[in-house]
């Protein structure tokens, strides 16, 4: 298997499927070691519940505002990644309170830093918590508090800024969420999600060499 001009550690993959399932192969080629832990996370995600709630989510630098200069690194995203967990972790918190039956919800994820026009990185995530807990993202124009809600306030945090300056920063794809069940019917669910997810994998618009990853995910 060819090894990646820059960053000979990674591995080019090139195939329609992997380890059985589909791949959106006219994005390719990808990296396989991406392609692989993307596989161990959903995995994961379904041997610790039994029902999933997966969601795809972009994250934007603003162009019109000075930032920190964490914001253009990986730090930008362990600080969100973080302040989102507390956050989940926070309403669990408050759900068990008012009913000790709530369910949990662990937060996994994978994420991948691209750069675009303008050398301003950017983020593609992909976000697995539990379906009995989290069944939808939610609207930027509801009252109640939600996922989007929490994510748009992470992003502010992470960015030292005002939720009203990350506003059109924080972006649900079309299509972006996925239920996932360990039944053996629901199989075609984790192809669709697996087929979508091996966006984040492919191997154009990731840079090397600066010092920062491009690839990250939860270890648990």
């Amino acid at each position: 298997m060819r090894r990646h001009v820059i960053n000979t550690n990674l591995h080019l993959y090139h195939d329609r499927t992997f380890e059985g399932l589909p791949v959106m192969d006219k994005k390719g080629p990808f990296i396989e070691q991406y392609l692989s832990r993307c596989k161990y996370t959903i995995e994961r995600a379904l041997e610790h519940y039994s029902r999933v709630f997966a969601f795809r989510v972009d994250l934007r630098l603003p162009l019109t505002r000075e930032l920190p200069e964490h914001a253009y690194t990986n730090v930008v995203i362990r600080e969100f990644l973080e302040s989102f967990k507390a956050k989940i972790e926070h309403d669990r918190q408050r759900a068990r309170a008012r009913n000790r039956y709530a369910h949990d919800s662990k937060v996994r994820y994978i994420w991948v830093r691209e750069v675009g026009r303008g050398d301003r990185p950017h983020y593609h995530l992909l976000f697995l918590l539990n379906a009995d807990a989290y069944f939808k993202v939610g609207k930027k124009t509801s009252r109640e508090q939600n996922i989007f809600h929490r994510l748009q306030e992470a992003w502010a945090q992470a960015l030292w800024l005002s939720e009203e300056d990350v506003s059109g920063l924080v972006g649900i794809p079309p299509a972006a969420e996925y239920r996932l069940s360990r039944r053996a019917a629901d199989e075609r669910s984790l192809e669709r999600l697996f087929y979508r997810t091996s966006y984040l994998c492919k191997a154009a618009t990731k840079t090397y060499g600066d010092g920062q990853h491009c690839f990250g995910s939860s270890r648990h």
